[in-house]
């Protein structure tokens, strides 16, 4: 199958840091092409995924995040390549809306943000063609009108990961935003007189700001903050560490450091927001608890859960194959719907052959 991908043009792919986004899509394109499938990526141009990756597009600018004018042109540009694929996968808020004239190739968009009736009202002027993935039920369930054709949740390369041996100190893996929860790890660290240590994104203006005014102040013996972590030293982080504390505040869609964690073999204690209990299983693989005393509870009995346990979960549920093969049917089901007696002339002969049935452990949306 002839599969484009477009990313947003704000980072490279994959990120130099921070960038759950942009990891994915770098995840999602290896693991598809793996499976045999001919991927083609429309990224910035400073982009090193390994992936084959389309010419035509600007470098980069996170100072651009956001301008209009800047995401119109990648996109114009991206499904100009992209109109011999048999299926776009579309990572960014304006491609419903440009597909309307842009292409006639079936557009797939993943959903990455909260549906807040912002994007759902967005997406609903987008072509009524363009099908919608939700990342987790929880986020399906803001939906609102907006169809979401399945539910599929992110998978990481588990196997490069190691299982560390664990730790007396939980750690905290994220951004210095309020909606992640870091005075609330602290709190729940002391409360259990575990150390925490911290380590997360800062850099910009409102995060430095954010860690000046509500976390450095409340630092101390029991809490130390890490910085920015590569990818080899947050695994390493995690593995030594009893858990991950993770009490996020907001409903965030899908929570990618929680499958981190579980493949390093570390529990997770959460809160019960977004898409946490999807992710942990309750007394297995980690708690979720509400409110700060109950957090310093369950990270006192962290230790005693099975860390293969955790890293078994991972490879059960949340491997970069698993997401590509529920990429691959539901692209199978649409194409074949696009190929049926209604839509008889909708399109090129597809560069695959459609299987009887294409089995995949996405769910669909109610």
């Amino acid at each position: 199958m002839r599969i484009g991908i477009i990313a947003p043009p704000w980072i490279p792919i994959p990120p130099d840091g921070y960038g759950g986004i942009e990891s994915f899509i770098d995840t999602v394109a290896c693991a598809l092409e793996e499976l045999g499938h001919d991927v083609r990526l429309a990224a910035s141009s400073d982009s090193t995924s390994p992936v084959t990756r389309l010419p035509g597009f600007e470098p980069s600018d996170a100072a651009k995040m956001g301008v209009t004018a800047h995401e119109l042109q990648h996109l114009l540009r991206a499904f100009a390549a992209l109109d011999d694929v048999d299926v776009i996968l579309d990572n960014t808020l304006a491609g419903p809306i440009l597909a309307r004239f842009a292409t006639e190739v079936p557009v797939v968009t993943v959903a990455h943000g909260p549906l807040i009736p912002l994007e759902q009202e967005l997406y609903l002027a987008g072509s009524p063609d363009v099908s919608y993935v939700a990342i987790s039920a929880n986020q399906a369930s803001h939906a609102g009108d907006v169809p979401i054709a399945r539910v599929i949740h992110h998978g990481i390369g588990v196997d490069p990961i190691p299982v560390g041996p664990g730790g007396d100190a939980a750690c905290f893996v994220g951004r210095m935003s309020p909606t992640k929860g870091i005075p609330e790890a602290i709190e729940a660290a002391a409360a259990a007189g575990i150390p925490l240590r911290i380590a997360a994104k800062m850099q910009e203006p409102a995060e430095e700001e954010y860690f000046d005014e509500a976390v450095r102040p409340i630092l101390g013996s029991n809490a130390e903050y890490v910085g920015e972590l590569s990818a080899e030293e947050k695994y390493d982080l995690m593995g030594n560490s009893l858990a991950l504390l993770n009490p996020i505040q907001w409903d965030e869609p899908f929570g990618l450091v929680m499958i981190e964690a579980l493949a390093a073999g570390t529990p997770v204690v959460a809160t019960p927001r977004g898409s946490v209990p999807e992710i942990v299983e309750e007394g297995r693989t980690g708690f979720v608890r509400s409110d700060r005393d109950e957090l310093a509870a369950a990270l006192a009995q962290a230790a005693s859960l099975d860390r293969d346990a955790c890293r078994a979960a991972a490879e059960d549920r949340f491997t970069a194959r698993r997401m590509a093969e529920d990429y691959v049917a539901l692209f199978h089901d649409l194409l074949r719907e696009r190929r049926g007696p209604d839509r008889a002339g909708a399109s090129r002969p597809a560069a695959v052959t459609l299987p009887p049935e294409a089995p995949g452990r996405g769910t669909s949306a109610p």
